[in-house]
Parts: C-alpha cells; structure tokens; sequence
C-alpha cells in the first residue's frame, strides 16, 4: 500500500495538494478549490440509482424485512392494540441495534408502518453510495474508478438479507469517517465526533466498529514511525459507546462460530462476499473487482488510508465468531465491507479511462438492475401470497411453514413472509425475531416455541415434507405453508381455505371463533 500519502501528511503537518496526480490527502483551507469533475457526478447518480429495487417493488423483498415489519408494528401499538398486546411483550433497551427503530417512532405515525419501511429501505442504499462518494471526494477531492467500482457492494449479502440496522449504520459510519478527514486538524473534531460516534452506535454496533477501524487506518497510515503510538489513541472520541456496553446495557454474552467446518464456512462468506440472486454473474463481478484491486496494488495504488482498514477488516472476517449479541452473520457483514473498503482506496491518480469508468457504471447498474427485476417478481407472487390473509380473522394464531432447500444460491424472501400477518391481522405468529434477551420484542406464552426459527422447515431435494409433525400448529388456528415443495401430508383436520401454486392456507380443527373467543380457550 501506498504509504507515501502518510509520511508526507505527518511531516508536514496533515497539508496536502489537490492538484490531480499528486498525492492525495486532506486539502487544507487554503488551496485552491478542485475542479467538481463529472465522475463525481456521475458517482451522485449512481448512489441514488441504488434505490430503484425498493421503489419498484410494492414491499421490499428482504429475507428478514416482515418479521422487521411486525416487530415495528408491536412496538409502535403495544399496549394499545388489544391482540398485539395479548400475545408479545416489548421492551425498549438502549442498546447499539436501534436504527431504524428509533425512525420508526416519528416516520409510523406519519405514513404507517409498511410505507415508512419502505422509504427507509429506499434510503439505505441510496446513502451508502452517497457515503463512499464523500469518503472520495473528503480523501482526494474527486472520484475515482475505485469509488465507482465500490458502488457493487451497496447490495451485499447483507443489505439483502435484510440486515436493516447494520446497513444503515454502515452508511453513516461512512459519512462519520468522511467528517473525521474533513475537520483535520480542527480543535472541533473529537468534541464533534463524540456524538457522532454514539448516532452510528445506537444504529448498529458492527457499524460503530467498522467506523473505528477507518479511523485506525487512516490515522495509522500517517503515522512518524512504527514506534508511533498515537494511531492507537486518535480514535479516543469514539470510544464513549463502551460504557454503556460495559454497564450491560443492551448486552447479550451469546458467542458461536457455527456448528459445522469453521475453515469451510470462513471460505464460504469470502466468495460469496457478492451473492445475490445469480452464482455466475456473483462471481465473475467479485474476480472483475478483485482484479483491478490486485493491479492497483503491484503499480502501488493503494491509498493507505483506507487499504489498512481493508486489511484490517479482512482479517476482523476470519477472526470474528459468527454470531455476537445473539445476531447471526457477524463476521459475513464484514467481509463485503472489506471489499468496499478495499475498492475505495484503488487510486489510479490519473483521468479516469472513459471506457474503464463506463465498465465500471454498468457493473454497477446491471447488479443493481437484476436486483429490481428479481424484486418486482417477488413482489407479484407475494401479492398472491398475502391474500390469504383476507381468510385469517384478526388476531387469529398463525403458524407459518416456509419449505427451505438445504442448498440455494439466491436469498429466499418469504422465508419470514409469515410475519405479515402480525402486521396486517394483529395475528400471533411465528416467525418473529421474539427471543427473550436476544430481541426487544418476545413472546408473552413462552411453554412452546412460537418465533424464529421455528417456521423454517429445511429439505433435501428427496426429502419429502410431512406437516403432520410440524409442531407450531398444534398451538394455531391457522396453517400457512410456503414454498415450491408441496407438503405430502397435513395435520389430521386442517382443511385448505386458500390456495396458490406455491402456498396454501389450512384452517386447524381446533381453531378459536373468534366472534366469541372464549369457545375456544
């Protein structure tokens, strides 16, 4: 990596000239004011660009997003909502996972709950792209082919996952670090940068971690020596977070690096650090990408000041556990930002080739294309899907099956569909991320599981499904069965009340009128 751009900050005091080809760095108040080139236009486009999957779709199609949805809805109408209140408990902590929680408080009211979902799943994407043009443009005041490749990471495996917290902390994490090299050498910065450091924080901890690092890099590249300490002490202001993690606030001890090959799967979140709905187009896009990389790095243009977080970041994949504070996929967050923090800093220094930049862009728009079509797809079979709940009364018990091949490139997004029944029938359902001291949200009965993963029903392409052993349905009224394997056997009584080519609603024998509920308890 370039370390030039470091040594030069520190011997002269963090000043730097802005003139294309030279090194790059912070422009101090004094230099003249670089010319806003089109690529930095062109970047602006793009990251707005990134919204159209979820403007194209009637509902994002995320994995998780509807049992986000319905934890939204009972936190918003707990204690109001008559069922909701009857069968989950809620309880706000402060804790580093409260991101889009904390803009659902004033967003629901105003548009509801599946509309300002919606425009927050919007913004997400669009904000990362904007976040890595401002880290681009507060580094070398321009845009490089670098950014423009980075733009490929904004729909990572994580974002499409559905992991809402932490990509919206991602994004800001972004925006924090481009403040952080903007206000060198302002007596501001660590004041400033102390509430900064809780906002990204409470938004998710993996963000507040990953903004930790970025600064360790950029402050290590710039370093007098390798005896130099005070890489390790410039980060101060953002250390505040740890109090009220080390209070407990929030806090949950559950630690696991998975049970199966822990070098297999470690490989697994490597090559898949782009998986999205098609292997060939995910990997050939990840080599396309690692291989500009890898020529940036032998002609030694690799800005240090973000290539050292990258390495750093690479290394956190492999080191961290798989499942920290009760969330799963930890360490696969990181590896795609490792990828991001990667492209970033490839720094030709030079006019970008029209024909490079042009590659570049359309990467960019064909993934996040094949996103949107994939996402306007999905959205019409779940418009099927979501009609049996015209047969559900409210506050009816639902236990949802979702039938999951055990080997699948692509994201299924009805795995936690089931939710939408909390939010549009007041329902009880299973799906929901309802453990207790693992979520805010849980439920109130708590003599049988009744919330994720409890829906998930895992085959083998011989294995056939029998749902006369599916144990949530013992304790519902109605069964929802999703998924493209049809169920060979149902539970003795149920009778199917709705029906689509890859669903069905099945009314239980036992099941509660709820016109006069006290028949049924």
């Amino acid at each position: 990596m370039d370390e030039s751009v470091g040594t030069a900050g520190a011997a002269t005091g963090g000043e730097h000239s802005p003139v294309e080809g030279s090194s790059p760095g912070v422009v101090t108040p004094g230099a003249p004011r670089a010319r806003t080139d089109r690529v930095f236009w062109i970047g602006i486009l793009l990251s707005l660009f990134a919204a159209l999957p979820a403007l194209v779709a009637w509902a994002p199609q995320m994995t998780d997003y509807p049992s986000h949805l319905a934890g939204y809805k009972v936190m918003m109408a707990h204690g109001r909502d008559p069922f909701l209140t009857l069968y989950f408990l809620f309880r706000w902590e402060w804790t580093g996972n409260l991101g889009v929680e904390l803009l659902m408080v004033p967003m629901a009211p105003i548009f509801g709950v599946e509309m300002a979902g919606r425009i927050i799943v919007a913004l997400i994407p669009a904000l990362t792209g904007l976040g890595i043009v401002a880290v681009s443009w507060a580094l070398r005041r321009r845009v490089g082919i670098g950014p423009i490749l980075a733009l490929v990471t904004i729909w990572s495996p994580s974002l499409l996952m559905g992991f809402l917290n932490f990509s919206l902390s991602l994004a800001l994490a972004l925006f924090a670090f481009a403040l952080w090299v903007r206000m060198e050498g302002s007596h501001w910065r660590r004041l400033v940068m102390i509430p900064v450091g809780f906002v990204v924080w409470l938004c998710h901890v993996s963000g507040w971690g990953i903004l930790g690092v970025m600064v360790f890099g950029y402050e290590w590249t710039r370093r007098s020596s390798w005896r130099d300490w005070r890489p390790f002490l410039a980060p101060w202001p953002l250390i505040f977070p740890l109090l009220p993690m080390l209070a407990g606030m929030g806090a949950n001890s559950q630690v696991s690096y998975g049970r199966w090959g822990v070098l297999e799967y470690k490989w697994a979140i490597l090559y898949r650090a782009l998986r999205s709905y098609d292997y060939l187009f995910d990997v050939s896009t990840l080599v396309v990408v690692l291989l500009v990389a890898f020529v940036a790095l032998v002609v030694k243009r690799i800005d240090g000041r973000l290539g050292w977080a990258a390495l750093l970041m690479f290394f956190l994949t492999l080191a961290v556990p798989r499942q920290i504070f009760g969330g799963d996929y930890a360490d696969y967050r990181l590896s795609t930002t490792a990828l991001m923090l990667l492209l970033m800093a490839v720094d030709f220094r030079s006019k970008v080739p029209l024909w490079l930049l042009v590659g570049g862009s359309l990467l960019f728009v064909s993934r996040t294309t094949l996103t949107s079509v994939v996402w306007y797809r999905d959205a019409q079979t779940a418009r099927e899907l979501i009609r049996a709940l015209d047969y559900v009364p409210e506050g009816a018990r639902v236990a949802t099956a979702v039938g999951i091949p055990t080997r699948q490139w692509f994201f299924g997004p009805f795995e936690h569909f089931g939710s939408y029944a909390v939010v549009r029938r007041d329902a009880m359902e299973n799906s929901n991320f309802a453990l207790p001291d693992v979520h805010m949200l849980s439920m109130r009965e708590q003599r049988y599981s009744f919330a994720d993963p409890s829906q998930r029903i895992l085959y083998s392409p011989n294995q056939r499904i029998d749902l006369r052993k599916f144990r949530p349905a013992f304790h519902a009224d109605y069964l929802w069965y999703i998924g493209t394997s049809q169920p060979v056997a149902l539970p003795d009584g149920a009778h199917i009340v709705y029906e689509t080519s890859n669903s069905f609603l099945a009314r239980m024998p036992d099941a509660v009128d709820l016109a006069n509920p006290a028949d049924g308890s």
